[in-house]
């Protein structure tokens, strides 16, 4: 499973290294990142396979909390024009109603939707027991 964890951090040169390093330091990879924040304090999402070991490093090193966590949905996709449209209108076309999206290394892409059971029947996924 892949766990989205969203971070409030000060927007300001070598705040996300720090968190970075802090996630590092514990063992835990980070699959993806996307910031987004223009002001004072910048939303950081982050996409880790163990959120535990994420959350506790930060809190004991940088006294950074994580504000949200929650699972998402990961698929492998091709490297090519049109994946990102084909698979969104699948996830339409099945009524699912998304609420984050960004794009992770090894060419895959993340989905988060409150119905994460529709989501991955949408996509053709197993269903996670």
């Amino acid at each position: 499973m892949a766990y989205d964890l969203v971070i409030d951090i000060e927007n300001s040169p070598g705040a996300l290294a720090e968190v970075a390093a802090a996630i590092s330091d514990a063992g835990v990879n980070i699959a993806a990142a996307t910031c987004i924040g223009s002001g004072e304090r910048a939303e950081l999402h982050i996409l880790v396979p163990h959120p535990e070991a994420a959350r506790h490093s930060l809190a004991i090193s940088h006294q950074v909390a994580v504000s949200r966590e929650r699972e998402v949905v990961v698929v492998e996709v091709e490297d090519r024009p049109g994946v990102l449209a084909d698979l969104t209108r699948r996830i339409a076309k099945a009524g699912v109603d998304l609420d984050l999206v960004y794009v992770a290394t090894r060419n895959r892409v993340v989905f988060g939707a409150r119905d994460l059971a529709s989501l991955r029947a949408a996509l053709d996924l197993e269903p996670v027991s």
